[in-house]
C-alpha cells in the first residue's frame, strides 16, 4: 500500500487517510455520489484499516525489514470527506498516548479553513447561493440537487503533484501522484492505468452517458423516481427499469454542469512504460486504443498522444522543456478543443 502510494520515506509527523462518502437525505441515487472504486460505498472503513495497520507496532517492524522505516513520532490518523458539505473528519487515533496534540489542532485549524474556502467557491455554481445554504441542501430531503458530485469531471493526471499544483483546475480533475523515479520495475504505473484509471474512465463515461443520452442511459426526473428494490429506478409507476444518474445530477435547469467529454489521462511517465502495460492488459488497449479515453504521455518535457495505428504521436513541442505544469495545462485544453 504504502509504495502504490510513494509513501516510503520522508513521513511527516502526522499522516492522514482519507476516505470520502456523501451526507444526503432521501436521495436513491446516494451509491453515485460515493466512492466508486468501494463499490458505491464511503471509503471511511477503508481509511480506518490503513491507519490502524501502521499504528501496529509489529507491522512498522516488519515494515521496517522491508526497507521502509517508519519515524516512532508519525502519526497515522483516519478521515473522511463529507462530499455534500466539503467537510473532513478526524477520527480519534488508535494510538491513545502520544504528543501529536498541538498538530492535530493545527491540522483541524488548516483542514476547517480549507473546507470553509471550497463551500465558497462552490456555491457560485449553485446558481448564487450562499454557503448556508449548500449545508442546508444536504438535509433537504426533498432536495433534488443536494450536490453535484463528480459532475464537470473532465481529465486524469497521473504525476508529481507540483506538476499540477501551480494550475486553477477548477474541479475538474482526478489527480493521482507518482513519482517514476520511485517505481524503477513500473509496477506501481501498472497498477494505476489498469485501477484508479480504469474506475475514473467508468465515472467518466457514466456522466458521459446520463448526459448525451439521459433517457436511455440516466434516469430521467428525480422528483418521480420510484426506487425499485436495490437495484434501480422506475419514472413513475411504469417502464424501463433506470440505472443511470437524473437529469438533476448533470443539469441544473437552465444549463449543462457536466460537459460531456470523454476522458484525458495525461501520465507523466516514458512512452515505453506505459506502452508496456497498454500491451499487457487488453482492457488498456481498448480504453486507449478504440478511443473511449485519450491517453497522453509527457516524456522528457514532450507531449505524446497514443494512437492505435501509429502508435505515439507527438502533440507539440513546449516552449520549455520539462515544464509539467505548463505541459498539463496547454495537453488538457488542446484535448478538451478537439472534443
Amino acid at each position: 500500500m504504502l509504495r502504490n502510494l510513494g509513501l516510503t520515506r520522508d513521513f511527516a509527523r502526522v499522516v492522514v487517510f482519507c476516505g470520502h462518502g456523501s451526507a444526503v437525505t432521501n436521495n436513491p441515487l446516494k451509491a453515485g455520489f460515493d466512492c466508486g472504486a468501494c463499490g458505491g460505498h464511503s471509503g471511511e472503513p477503508n481509511a480506518r484499516i490503513a491507519a490502524d495497520l501502521l499504528e501496529d507496532g509489529a507491522v512498522r517492524a516488519g515494515l521496517a525489514e522491508r526497507g521502509i522505516v517508519i519515524p516512532s513520532d508519525t502519526l497515522f490518523v483516519a478521515g473522511l470527506h463529507v462530499t455534500t458539505t466539503d467537510e473532513v473528519r478526524l477520527f480519534p487515533p488508535r494510538r491513545a498516548e502520544h504528543d501529536h496534540g498541538r498538530d492535530l489542532m493545527r491540522l483541524n485549524e488548516h483542514l476547517a479553513a480549507a473546507s470553509a474556502a471550497t463551500r465558497q467557491e462552490r456555491s457560485t455554481r449553485l446558481q448564487g447561493q450562499t454557503e448556508r445554504d449548500l449545508l442546508r441542501r444536504c438535509r433537504d430531503w426533498s432536495e433534488v440537487r443536494p450536490e453535484w458530485a463528480l459532475a464537470g469531471n473532465q481529465a486524469f493526471i497521473v504525476g508529481p503533484r507540483e506538476a499540477t499544483s501551480s494550475v486553477n483546475l477548477a474541479g475538474r480533475v482526478f489527480l493521482h501522484s507518482y513519482d517514476e523515479s520511485r517505481d524503477p520495475t513500473g509496477n506501481v504505473l501498472e497498477l494505476i492505468l489498469t485501477a484508479p484509471m480504469v474506475v475514473a474512465n467508468w465515472i467518466n463515461l457514466q456522466y458521459y452517458a446520463s448526459t448525451v443520452d439521459n433517457v436511455a442511459f440516466g434516469s430521467g426526473d428525480k422528483a418521480i423516481h420510484n426506487v425499485v428494490g436495490q437495484i434501480g429506478i422506475l419514472q413513475g409507476n411504469g417502464g424501463d427499469l433506470a440505472t443511470g444518474l437524473a437529469w438533476q445530477s448533470v443539469h441544473d435547469g437552465e444549463r449543462l454542469q457536466h460537459a460531456p467529454r470523454r476522458l484525458s489521462v495525461i501520465v507523466h511517465a516514458r512512452r515505453s512504460r506505459i506502452q508496456a502495460v497498454i500491451e499487457k492488459h487488453e482492457l488498456v488497449s481498448q480504453l486507449a486504443g478504440n478511443g473511449w479515453l485519450t491517453l497522453v504521455a509527457i516524456d522528457q518535457g514532450r507531449a505524446y498522444r497514443w494512437t492505435a495505428g501509429a502508435g505515439w504521436v507527438l502533440e507539440r513541442e513546449p516552449e520549455r522543456l520539462n515544464d509539467s505544469v505548463t505541459d498539463s495545462e496547454v495537453q488538457l485544453e488542446a484535448v478538451q478543443a478537439e472534443h
